[in-house]
């Protein structure tokens, strides 16, 4: 006789292992890293001091942060921060340390991962230098609330490889035509890699509000007009005194100097609502390397 009984027990187990399959997809996908990439285009714009900022202050509301500088060969972020790491990206992709290794600790307790100083292989990595690279990083997703990566000037490949598996953009300008210029040709290339990436635009050392609302203006309009989208307005940060004491001091203008105007306006970038949904539907590691095939 056939044991309905039984049948039943079986498609029950099967049905609970599936539900518990799915439990931890969910998981994977909802507890990971968000991951932010900030980027300009153009060199000289403060997208470090906009990067260390941010990075500082979301460390400073409780999140477990980590700012990698992928500004590679070239890197400042260790500088802005007061900061004398041992290792860098160039230790961890090449195996001679481990990520947790190559970590030094920062302000309110977040983490950085220096890009390295006068490492010219680093400068324009190849798809072999990321692909190790970027196997080396996965393990940060799940050590991590929120990953910043700051990228050097340019649109080199690691660059595009990030931006075609982030969620998530803060493209940093100036309010100069040859600032708009660069970040309209970023912009266009994040889009182009990524179609559903969420942008948002910061105007940095801006003399004035009229200033950058009016550079604003220039760049929504020339993206509405040739690119039919436009990014989104998180605002802009006034030239200020306070921050370049800070970067003589080494330590983010939001910690040396809360109540200054740059202070201020970073604490608005910080609290730019998309920084708390910067999920990608799978890991953001895995996805930047498909993206290198």
């Amino acid at each position: 006789m056939l044991d309905l009984s039984r049948i039943d027990f079986m498609r029950r187990g099967a049905f609970g292992r599936m539900l518990k399959t799915e439990r931890r997809m969910r998981q994977r996908t909802t507890t990971g890293a968000r991951v932010v990439c900030v980027a300009s285009g153009k060199g000289g714009t403060g997208k470090s001091i906009l990067a260390s900022n941010l990075a500082s202050r979301r460390a400073e509301r409780g999140e477990r942060v980590l700012l990698v500088d992928f500004d590679a060969g070239l890197a400042n972020a260790h500088l802005l921060l007061g900061l004398s790491p041992t290792y860098d990206l160039g230790h961890v992709a090449a195996g001679t340390v481990r990520l947790d290794e190559a970590l030094v600790e920062g302000p309110h307790g977040l983490f950085l991962l220096s890009g390295g100083v006068g490492r010219p292989a680093l400068a324009d990595p190849g798809r072999r230098d990321l692909d190790r690279l970027f196997r080396a990083l996965r393990p940060a997703e799940d050590d991590f609330d929120l990953i910043v990566v700051d990228h050097g000037a340019g649109m080199g490949f690691g660059t595009v490889a990030h931006l075609a598996a982030t969620s998530t953009l803060i493209l940093v300008t100036s309010h100069e035509v040859t600032g708009l210029s660069d970040a309209y040709a970023l912009y266009k290339r994040a889009i182009t890699v990524n179609p559903t990436i969420r942008v948002g635009m910061v105007v940095n050392r801006a003399p004035d509000e009229p200033t950058a609302t009016a550079a604003w203006t220039r760049f929504r309009e020339a993206c509405q007009r040739f690119l039919r989208t436009q990014p989104e307005w998180i605002g802009f940060v006034p030239a200020d005194p306070a921050v370049a004491r800070s970067v003589e001091y080494r330590v983010p203008v939001t910690t040396s100097a809360p109540d200054s105007a740059a202070a201020r306006a970073f604490e608005r970038v910080s609290s730019w609502p998309p920084l708390d949904l910067a999920r990608t539907s799978s890991a953001f590691y895995e996805r930047a390397l498909r993206a290198l095939r």
